[in-house]
């Protein structure tokens, strides 16, 4: 496991590592859509140690879902590598990738439509098996039965159909599917997000003891900072296709180098009423037209902090003090690793935000 003083792409005992991958999509023809080509992930690099879980936040649409599943290769990435096990998996076809894939597997947000309604227990499970393992009937049926007990359901589940089982226990079902082919990395897409709050926490602890007794790493994809706060190691941060900011999970909760970060950190409802009376870092405006990204840094269109440079250059990686990195300008011309610390939201460096926003603005949170 890393301990998160460093950027991902220099994680060495990575198991499972992606570099500058991007993936686009095409623009239907339409009446109001010119034709073209929509870029839903550009240039990420991450990579996952070893038993590690890194968690992967942001809005809907920011390519969360796009980069787990370019990872596993279920969309082609357009450009990149992605290393497993030191292999190059993006250069892997046909039977070699077929072998391959049983290292990394997916668990998806919905387990209902993931598992085939048509199929009972026995038969959605043993299909891995059967297909990676080559295993025998006999084997196959006693390899189920671990695996559930595996995830804390019973062998008398074993004849059932999906729609027979809670969400729960669908989602419990899902993950010991994931988890036949003994694979090194997990690719949780909201795994818990359908979830009611209760059940959340059964899954959770499932997966936190999965963890622990088989190593397994994760890449946890979710909307909610409060579930990574429990589980992941480090966190990484997406807004419009690219990560902004990454790096250990605490330093990313406690001191958030990037103005997004700092504003979906704000967003988390606080249960305790003494401390609601905190203000809430709302960005300006909507969220950019991912078909026409804006130039320079994607997020100053929204940002109370953007100067002239903002709206011009891409701004380059840069260490951040407490481990990680961050694309801010904000960050480039300070001392040491670190930069500069954020500014505070009520004294931002342009008080007029970027041409046509309105400025920083802060509602009490709820």
């Amino acid at each position: 496991m890393t301990d998160g003083s460093a950027t991902t792409t220099d994680t060495e005992d990575a198991v499972l590592r992606a570099e500058n991958l991007s993936v686009s999509f095409p623009i239907p023809r339409g009446a109001l859509r010119r034709t073209g080509r929509l870029t839903a992930v550009s240039e990420v690099s991450l990579a996952l140690a070893p038993g590690e879980v890194l968690g992967l936040v942001g809005e809907s649409g920011s390519g969360k879902s796009t980069t787990g599943r370019a990872l596993l290769r279920l969309v082609e990435p357009d450009s990149g590598t992605i290393l497993l096990r030191g292999t190059d998996f993006t250069a892997l076809r046909g039977d070699r990738l077929r072998r391959a894939r049983r290292h990394v597997q997916m668990v998806f947000q919905d387990p209902y439509s993931s598992l085939d309604p048509s199929m009972v227990v026995a038969e959605s499970l043993g299909e891995p098996l059967h297909v990676h393992e080559r295993l025998t009937r006999a084997q196959r049926h006693e390899r189920v039965r671990e695996l559930l007990r595996l995830v804390g359901l019973a062998p008398q589940h074993l004849e059932r159909y999906p729609y027979e089982f809670s969400g729960g226990q669908r989602q419990r079902l899902a993950i010991a599917r994931a988890l036949a082919t003994g694979p090194d990395v997990l690719v949780c897409d909201e795994a818990v997000s359908a979830l009611d709050v209760s059940t959340q926490n059964q899954i959770i602890n499932l997966l936190e003891r999965l963890r622990t007794d088989l190593g397994t790493a994760y890449l946890f994809i979710s909307h909610d900072l409060s579930v990574l706060r429990r589980l992941a190691q480090r966190v990484a941060v997406m807004y419009l296709g690219g990560i902004v900011e990454q790096g250990p999970a605490e330093r990313v909760y406690t001191a958030p180098a990037h103005p997004y970060t700092r504003a979906l950190l704000s967003a988390v409802p606080v249960p305790d009423p003494a401390h609601r009376d905190r203000h809430r870092t709302i960005p300006a405006g909507d969220p950019p037209d991912p078909a026409a990204p804006p130039g320079g840094c994607p997020f100053h269109p929204r940002c109370a902090f953007a100067m002239d440079v903002c709206r011009t250059e891409r701004p380059a990686e840069t260490p951040v003090l407490g481990g990680g990195t961050v694309r801010c300008h904000l960050h480039t011309s300070g001392p040491g690793l670190g930069g500069n610390p954020l500014p505070d939201p009520d004294a931002a460096l342009d008080p007029t935000g970027p041409p046509g926003a309105e400025s920083p603005r802060h509602d009490p949170g709820s």
